[in-house]
């Protein structure tokens, strides 16, 4: 069984990375991003304090984000492991975890703040289908306009400068901490995540000794 964290800035590419190793390896991918979208979209109580936080640029609150992985994780439906992405991200939730879930490595993708501005800034999301888009990297065949659905592209309303910025200086004062607790214990291994996609995945399972990554057509 293995049990991974994935860690990096907003932007890093944390949750396709995730993807990937779920995939190749039969883990089961833990998103808290998705857990708050679901809450998002459901219009539940919880989903309404997610996107007025979010909207903020602020993290949410520990407990809150604590108690949804821990309902996540008591499912148990993880027979060959797991990858988690967007937890721990406090000192807190970093503690939480080590004291109640045994884990193989954390992977530390690291990506400047520039670059992290520059990709977040282009990220473009259809207002019907909700399928994601970067104007970089992903752009639609149509200016504007959904490939999927034909739906408008909009930015994500936390997606701003001021926002970002926010959420930048909350994640170095509240996350660094939580690597540091992480290397003490030598679980951490860091990726230089400026690489293209393939290169990261390929660079996260030399690192973690895993089988090589063949990377797939729709990869």
């Amino acid at each position: 069984m293995r049990k991974y964290v994935i860690m990096g800035v907003q932007g890093s590419g944390k949750s396709t990375q995730a993807a990937l190793l779920a995939r190749d390896l039969d883990l089961v991918r833990i998103t808290v991003g998705d857990m708050f979208r679901w809450h998002i979209t459901q219009h539940t109580k919880i989903g309404a304090q997610v996107r007025r936080t979010m909207a903020a640029g602020e993290l949410i609150d520990d407990d809150l984000v604590e108690s949804l992985v821990h309902e996540r994780l008591q499912l148990h439906d993880w027979n060959y492991g797991f990858v988690i992405d967007g937890f721990p991200r406090s000192r807190d939730q970093a503690e939480f975890f080590l004291e109640t879930y045994d884990i193989d490595a954390v992977v530390y993708l690291d990506l400047p703040d520039e670059e992290v501005r520059r990709r977040v800034l282009a990220r473009r999301l259809c207002a019907d289908c909700g399928m994601d888009y970067n104007l970089i990297a992903d752009r639609p065949t149509v200016e504007g306009r959904c490939d999927v659905c034909g739906g408008e592209l909009v930015r994500r309303e936390d997606d701003t400068e001021a926002a970002l910025a926010t959420r930048l200086r909350e994640y170095h004062e509240k996350t660094d901490p939580v690597l540091e607790i992480f290397r003490r214990k030598e679980f951490v291994i860091t990726v230089d995540a400026g690489q293209d996609v393939a290169s990261v995945q390929r660079e996260i399972r030399r690192k973690l000794g895993l089988p090589e990554y063949v990377q797939k057509k729709d990869d």
